[in-house]
């Protein structure tokens, strides 16, 4: 491995970029809607509306239009929203939530913080999204719900975690903070938007994700409206009108500022995901012939949004950290998502699972590479990334 490093500088000059290469560009993307966004700013001081002002209802109404009018409560963070979906349903202390073993620690964590129990079940290799056999395995007579991350950017198997969740009585949530665009087409040929398939469907706007505010921010989805109008109420102190709590909430609110500059993004999502769809295309033909890696795989029912482009390396000890070590001096950044699985994690060690329960999530663990992606990744960055991982 270590014995090609140095023959990299003598690549040709043409692939070698004249700008540092970003995991994510937001500067870039931002650029050409920059007078929009400074508008939308302006605009807010003046009407100096900051709590539930009127961007946050038009943003609201645009992005349920944007998912095909499931109703969008808007709420304070991702966290928030998964909380929340979990507090519409009402379930007892103690009742059970099935949950990816490979997924970000929020995921369990909205559970545990309300009295439930988070119960994983492990996800499929090669779209690392939970395998419905392991669901089925997990269900219980306790069990409440399933939360299904669409992770990186594809969706689950909503039709098979539909169809279990119908039969055995309990909830669907989306964790669709990732994938946020996406599509499924079941077998009934129609077509789901993502996050609006389950009971409840959540997301983040954190920078990062592919629809990114300039700080925290949230929202909800559902098609059920007596649950929307619950919801609302639950973000909001549990009130029914002002000064009047028929519910414990949480305040959890989306602010005026967020959602103006938000406003301003949506219109320009679907071409940002068309980008990032290239850039994914682009990835699979240069990286495809290397030996060593595997590119992300496809579900052929699910559109792919690609908020990550995750590629494996070979289950060797060390072989991953080497790789990205070498990338770095390279030039190159790129992350791991996720480092541990969240049965290791000590504050979860009171589930009393044990390593090598879900194996495949484990091997994930050491064997994921997020490499840059975003809308305004070039081509000649991306030739000369995967100049890098070749000679690694």
């Amino acid at each position: 491995m270590a014995s090609t490093l140095d023959a990299l500088p003598s690549l040709p000059a043409l692939i070698r970029p004249s700008s540092p290469i970003q995991l994510l560009d937001l500067p870039a993307q931002h650029a050409p809607i920059q007078a929009e966004l400074e508008a939308a700013v302006r605009q807010t001081l003046a009407e100096a509306a900051f709590i539930q002002g009127p961007a946050v209802g038009l943003f609201a109404q645009e992005l349920s239009h944007y998912l095909g009018g499931a109703h969008v409560i808007p709420c304070a963070n991702g966290t928030d929203a998964l909380q929340l979906a979990l507090m519409s349903l009402n379930l007892p202390a103690g009742a059970e939530v099935i949950v990816p073993a490979f997924t970000y620690v929020a995921t369990l964590e909205a559970a545990a913080v309300l009295g439930l129990r988070p119960v994983l079940a492990d996800v499929l290799p090669d779209t690392f999204n939970l395998d419905p056999a392991a669901v089925q395995a997990a269900l219980t007579p306790r069990t409440g719900a399933i939360v299904a991350v669409h992770l990186f950017g594809q969706c689950a198997d909503l039709q098979a975690l539909r169809a279990l969740a119908d039969a055995h009585g309990v909830a669907l949530i989306e964790d669709n903070a990732q994938a946020i665009g996406a599509t499924f087409q079941p077998d009934s040929g129609k077509t789901w938007m993502a996050g609006t398939v389950g009971e409840v469907g959540t997301t983040s706007f954190f920078p990062s994700k592919n629809l990114g505010g300039f700080g925290d921010g949230g929202a909800l989805f559902t098609r059920d409206e007596a649950r929307a109008a619950y919801l609302r109420q639950l973000a909001n102190h549990g009130q029914t009108r002002k000064y009047h709590h028929q519910h414990v909430g949480l305040n959890s609110r989306l602010d005026t500022l967020q959602a103006a500059l938000l406003r301003v993004k949506l219109p320009h999502l679907p071409a940002w995901t068309a980008a990032r769809q290239r850039v994914a295309a682009r990835y699979d033909a240069l990286l495809s012939p290397i030996a060593g890696l595997t590119i992300p795989g496809r579900d052929p029912r699910s559109t792919h949004v690609f908020h990550q482009y995750t590629i494996c390396v070979a289950d060797e000890p060390g072989r991953r950290d080497a790789l990205q070590q070498h990338l770095h001096r390279h030039g190159v950044p790129s992350a791991v998502y996720y480092p541990l699985p969240v049965h290791e994690q000590p504050a979860y060690q009171y589930l009393g699972y044990r390593a090598g329960q879900f194996p495949v999530a484990e091997q994930l663990c050491r064997t994921v590479l997020s490499l840059p992606i975003h809308p305004t990744l070039s081509e000649q960055e991306q030739v000369y990334i995967s100049a890098v991982l070749q000679a690694f």
